[in-house]
């Protein structure tokens, strides 16, 4: 042990050296692969030597970062300099949906699409302020563990696990759909063994060495992840502005965007009112859902379980707080990057896809297209033919790729921009590498977060207290690969609702999480009694709002009819689609119909279930309040805890047995 432990000691003191290196030689594999492109090796090997590189060397740091030591598997010996500490955190939050997805929602979105990016980096902001240093100063493995003490008993503890278990299983599928995406596009393999194949590179990052292992196998994901996102972005604004810094050039590119826009609706490429202004704000969320959108992510980030575990790691509460503002700057980064990234695919979109000949489209288009992820006159552009054949069907169609003939899904923007844009191959298999590192690093942070809840919080503190390190491990272990495998499976089906189900992983942690462990730092006089109904009624009542308007929204819409927004036509309409319906139920399309209005319909005050922390957050507050002036407030000694926690300096206050 005492071997490990100073094995660990030279690696920290050698941090910048080991990395400075890893990136060099990185950057000098990407060459020696556009070497190879520009001398007839295929793509496809190209794709398969960056998948092999990358996960090779995650599994190398995740092999070589075993641990049997409690403390080391759970929170890195807590031994994590802020810099990298901020940098994992960075790797681990850049999930594939903000890698993939968030250059691809700027682009359907636009305007309204800067939401997601005010929410996700304003969260951060929170997690400095309210929360990060102060789970650090009290010194516990989980987040369960800080409810646990705080709220006296492992009832508080049970709820705290059943929010986390919520939020972090759709999150780490929607990982894992993501490398299927990515695996089966680099290397035209089927979807379902992509997964699988992702799933091996989650496993042997985390498996082994847990908290240390995931730690710098994410610094290392944190370098390819921004290479990759910045790289091909980079090109463009050289190519196009002469400035390689795309960042300055967004506003010309934003110019260009939108007089393309007047060109195609002059030359009838689209019709009038058609295209969504890419700076138009308010064309998607109004103003009550554009703001409560931000609070909801902003507050869900700064209550995600898998995010407040990284602020454990550090060796000191200063650390914790120097750690998160690195985190925010590695993440500003990316995030700083993606409109733009988002205006010059769709300017590429714009120039060189719509106005071509149906018989002319490019080959990217159908290689996307098997996969799902682009549709062409209404059918999945999986080859030419299938798609002339659907054009020609089009009344008028004149055999030009109009405005409203293309659609593609926002997964596939990032990805799929170099092929667009005409950048050689090796320029898409990094942006897939980059991708993969992000799916990776995240679905490593929540696996790991649920395998330590149900082996730390469930099977340690609730069902064998007196368990051996061995035997922790070995549980911990084994259940990450059961919740992994399961994880898997369910991704290989690839939900078509993951998304939106991701998306309310925010709203719920918000709901159930935030009100308790807010109050419970800032308020001496939070009972245990008024933290626990507050989190029960925040969290059921958000699941509650999510559920109803998602699945059940028509009998959701009736319910509640006194609550609804609906206008009287509204109304009328809707009972008529419900009629159609009903009178031929197999009919998908009067199905499509009838759902896609009674869902527009059955939100209450008109807020989108995407938002259902608005209501959740109020209420859990103000019943926190109320029932704590209610019943008896903590002890003394409590009440000290609580004021030692917030003191910026000492060593932490609760000290974990680690053998």
């Amino acid at each position: 042990m005492a071997t490990q432990t100073q094995g660990t000691s030279d690696f920290t003191a050698n941090l910048g050296k080991i990395y400075a290196f890893y990136t060099g030689g990185f950057l000098g594999f990407v060459v020696v692969l556009a070497i190879l492109e520009q001398v007839g090796v295929p793509n496809n090997v190209i794709g398969y030597l960056f998948v092999a590189l990358t996960i090779g060397v995650y599994a190398f740091i995740g092999i070589m970062s075993r641990t049997m030591q409690v403390s080391e598997y759970y929170v890195a010996g807590r031994r994590v300099p802020a810099f990298y500490n901020g940098m994992a955190t960075g790797a681990d939050w850049m999930s594939a949906a903000s890698f993939i997805g968030m250059a691809g929602t700027l682009y359907l979105l636009g305007y309204d699409g800067l939401g997601f990016v005010l929410g996700w980096t304003g969260g951060y902001v929170l997690v400095a302020i309210l929360v990060g240093p102060y789970l650090r100063k009290f010194g516990c493995y989980t987040v369960p563990d800080f409810f646990a003490f705080r709220y006296s008993g492992n009832f508080a503890r049970f709820l705290a696990i059943i929010v986390l278990l919520s939020c972090s299983f759709t999150y780490v599928v929607a990982q894992i759909v993501g490398t299927g995406l990515i695996g089966a596009r680099l290397l035209n393999m089927d979807f379902t063994v992509a997964v699988y194949v992702g799933l091996a590179g989650i496993l042997v990052c985390s498996m082994l060495g847990g908290m240390r292992a995931v730690t710098w196998t994410q610094v290392a994901q944190y370098i390819v992840l921004i290479i990759a996102y910045m790289i091909p972005v980079v090109i463009l604004s050289a190519q196009k502005f002469g400035l390689p810094l795309p960042q300055f050039t967004y506003g010309e590119v934003l110019q260009a965007i939108t007089a393309r826009e007047q060109e195609m609706v002059q030359q009838g490429l689209a019709a009038a009112g058609q295209i969504k202004s890419h700076i138009q704000p308010f064309t998607t969320y109004d103003p009550l859902n554009f703001f409560g959108l931000i609070l909801c992510l902003m507050i869900g980030t700064a209550s995600l379980p898998h995010v407040l575990m990284r602020y454990f790691t550090t060796p000191s509460v200063r650390e914790a707080r120097l750690s998160v503002a690195w985190s925010l700057l590695f993440i500003f980064m990316l995030y700083f990057t993606a409109p733009a990234y988002a205006a010059f695919a769709k300017l590429e979109v714009y120039q060189e896809v719509i106005g071509r000949s149906i018989t002319e489209l490019p080959q990217w288009i159908y290689s996307y297209g098997k996969v799902g992820l682009i549709n062409v006159c209404g059918v999945q552009a999986a080859d030419p033919a299938a798609v002339l054949a659907a054009c020609q069907k089009i009344a008028g169609h004149a055999g030009i790729l109009r405005f409203g003939d293309f659609a593609i899904q926002a997964d596939a923007i990032v990805i799929s921009t170099p092929e667009i844009a005409g950048l050689p191959y090796v320029v898409s298999g990094l942006v897939a590498a980059g991708g993969l590192a992000a799916a990776l690093s995240t679905a490593d942070g929540l696996l790991l977060a649920i395998a330590n809840a149900l082996s730390h919080d469930v099977y340690y503190k609730m069902i064998d207290k007196n368990a051996p390190t061995a035997r922790r491990l070995l549980i911990a272990r084994t259940l990450l690969i059961i919740v992994a495998l399961l994880a898997a499976y369910t991704a290989s089906f690839r939900p078509a609702d993951i998304v939106a189900m991701v998306a309310w992983a925010f709203s719920l942690a918000a709901a159930g999480i935030f009100p308790a462990l807010v109050m419970g730092i800032w308020w001496k006089r939070t009972s245990t009694a008024g933290a626990l109904l507050g989190m029960i009624v925040g969290f059921g009542l958000c699941l509650y709002y999510l559920v109803g308007t998602r699945y059940f929204a028509g009998s959701f819409y009736e319910m509640w009819s006194f609550l609804s927004s609906a206008t009287p036509a509204q109304a009328a309409k809707y009972a008529e689609l419900k009629a159609a319906w009903l009178a031929a139920p197999d009919n998908a399309a009067a199905w499509k119909a009838y759902d896609t209005l009674a869902q527009s319909i059955a939100n209450w005050w008109g807020v989108k279930n995407i938002s259902a922390a608005l209501f959740s957050l109020p209420l859990g507050f103000l019943i926190i309040w109320a029932v704590s002036l209610m019943t008896p407030g903590p002890t003394a000694e409590m009440r000290s805890f609580i004021d030692e926690i917030r003191k910026p300096r000492g060593k932490a206050l609760f000290q974990e047995k680690t053998t």
